[in-house]
């Protein structure tokens, strides 16, 4: 399977879901030496332009305001990037503000959008994961996210060496209007 260089497009949850994520992210990276990387939701993964992202996000940030995403469950899985995850509920703003990022940024990619923020990347046994993704409570039903990032990476990833490589190239605020 080969990797490309591409633009991933993220969501940052805002304050005080920002901090307990980090906090879980933090906690779960020492507890199993697996890679740090900041709370976010993918919302697009497309070609690697760093020019077209900068406008891209830039667009996004004049006609959306923040976005809130309902908390649906703690999930895992065996794909690296989706070892332990929130799953969100796909709403229309979040579906709104995919279309503006792939459309701005001359972008055509089929990335397929399911929203989760991740709290874990590393390979795992299901009987571990699915014990540790019970022992995990999300104090918020509902969680506000109000920036933007895009940022270079490997895609797949694969590896803690690729996450740590991860690099943004522009970031904005979404502000309520």
């Amino acid at each position: 399977m080969s990797t490309r260089i591409v633009i991933a497009y993220w969501l940052i949850p805002a304050e005080p879901a920002r901090s307990f994520f980090q906090g879980v992210i933090n906690d779960l990276a020492r507890r199993y030496d697996a890679s740090l990387f900041e709370p976010h939701v993918t919302v697009h993964v497309g070609s690697n332009r760093a020019d077209s992202a900068g406008g891209a996000i830039s667009q996004a940030a004049r006609v959306c305001k923040p976005i809130k995403l309902k908390a649906l469950e703690i999930g895992h899985s065996s794909e690296f990037i989706k070892t332990l995850f929130v799953q969100f509920a796909l709403n229309t703003e979040l579906r709104r503000l995919n279309e503006i990022i792939r459309d701005a940024a001359q972008d055509s990619s089929h990335y397929e959008l399911k929203p989760h923020l991740s709290l874990l990347y590393m390979k795992m046994p299901a009987p571990a994961r699915r014990q540790l993704a019970d022992s995990i409570k999300v104090p918020f039903s509902e969680v506000t996210f109000d920036a933007l990032r895009a940022v270079r990476c490997v895609s797949p990833t694969r590896t803690c060496a690729e996450v740590e490589a991860w690099r943004a190239v522009a970031t904005t605020q979404l502000f309520a209007r």
